[in-house]
């Protein structure tokens, strides 16, 4: 697992601690997140009975992943939600012409949380598969990134790293995972 870090400390924030895992095999990119915060601190959107499509996933405590091939200006933004609501986004190039990836045309999310201690230990993960979009063997770069919303307390952005003087996840200096 790798460690996400805020992008800047806040005492709110303290307590939590973000961990995620990316994997790239046979046109499949799996994710999986593991968060342990205290209770009550988040804003997590309640489990949906259909869970389908969304988009502005990101305004509340949303998984992310941001994913390209290296030497290459497009990418894609995935979007997961507590909620089971989703999103695959193409932007052509640094946050231009985003448009809905169609060709993902469903994702289910498997999601654990249990409370105990005053803590609470969530884990969330996926299969996309990207057959079609992307070559099987093609390399991928990417960064692996949250949103964390913990109501009047604020909003905090985590990622594997940050590399600008903002919070901003479409920074390609940020992808620093490799396939």
């Amino acid at each position: 697992m790798l460690t996400l870090l805020p992008f800047s400390a806040d005492p709110a924030f303290a307590d939590l601690t973000l961990q995620a895992a990316v994997a790239w095999s046979q046109g499949v990119l799996q994710l999986h997140y593991r968060l342990e915060a205290p209770e009550g601190l988040l804003q997590l959107p309640a489990a949906s009975g259909q869970p389908q499509r969304r988009h502005e996933l990101w305004q509340t405590t949303c998984f992310e992943a941001f994913i390209g091939v290296p030497g290459t200006a497009p990418y894609w933004e995935v979007n997961l939600s507590t909620s089971g609501h989703w999103n695959v986004y193409k932007l052509a190039d640094y946050r231009t012409a985003l448009a809905q990836e169609e060709r993902v045309e469903a994702i289910t999310l498997q999601q654990q949380s249990r409370r105990s201690n005053g803590l609470l230990r969530l884990e969330l993960s996926t299969q996309i598969p990207l057959d079609g979009i992307l070559q099987r063997e093609e390399r991928l770069e990417g960064s692996l990134t949250a949103v964390l919303d913990a109501g009047q307390a604020g909003i905090s952005y985590w990622a594997l790293k940050h590399s600008g003087t903002q919070a901003d996840f479409h920074l390609r200096e940020s992808f620093c995972w490799q396939s």
